[in-house]
């Protein structure tokens, strides 16, 4: 699915304190890191929550909102924001319905079962709501710098 150049697509999901975050909140005033990770409190997604944390007041100051999503809930975004200290916005997606929504969720065969996982991604949106950049399969170290750097230059 390429979302490259479209309107994002709009959703209203909890974050880790329960409070509804939709997109269309923003819409107008803020730019949008839209990051997909696949599990709270495993190695790579937590250098990746950590790292953007740490670059949040750079984003601010840019007038951009960073927002993590995975199928997790809320307990365990609460459980993994207070662990280590994270200030980046987390949004819990059980169903995997706003990751199926944006073409996150991949296909992958494993000892001969087949199985749906969630593909490292982030998407970054203007003020007007447009997907600016799609970056997909990512890495998690470095990747809040490079996302930063691209938000300079919208």
């Amino acid at each position: 699915m390429n979302l490259l150049g479209q309107t994002a697509p709009d959703f209203e999901l909890p974050d880790a304190d329960m409070e509804p975050v939709s997109l269309s909140q923003f819409r107008g005033k803020k730019n949008i890191v839209l990051y997909f990770y696949p599990k709270d409190d495993t190695p790579g997604c937590t250098i990746e929550a950590q790292e953007f944390s740490d670059l949040l007041d750079e984003f601010e100051k840019l007038d951009t909102v960073v927002l993590g999503v995975s199928p997790d809930n809320c307990m365990s975004h609460g459980e993994f924001r207070d662990k280590y200290g994270l200030s980046v916005r987390l949004l819990a997606d059980p169903e995997a319905r706003v990751c199926e929504e944006y073409g996150v969720m991949k296909e992958v065969e494993r000892d001969g079962e087949r199985r749906r996982k969630l593909e490292r991604s982030t998407f970054i949106i203007d003020r007007d709501g447009i997907v600016q950049m799609a970056l997909h399969d990512v890495g998690p170290r470095g990747h809040a710098r490079e996302v930063l750097e691209l938000v300079r230059e919208l």
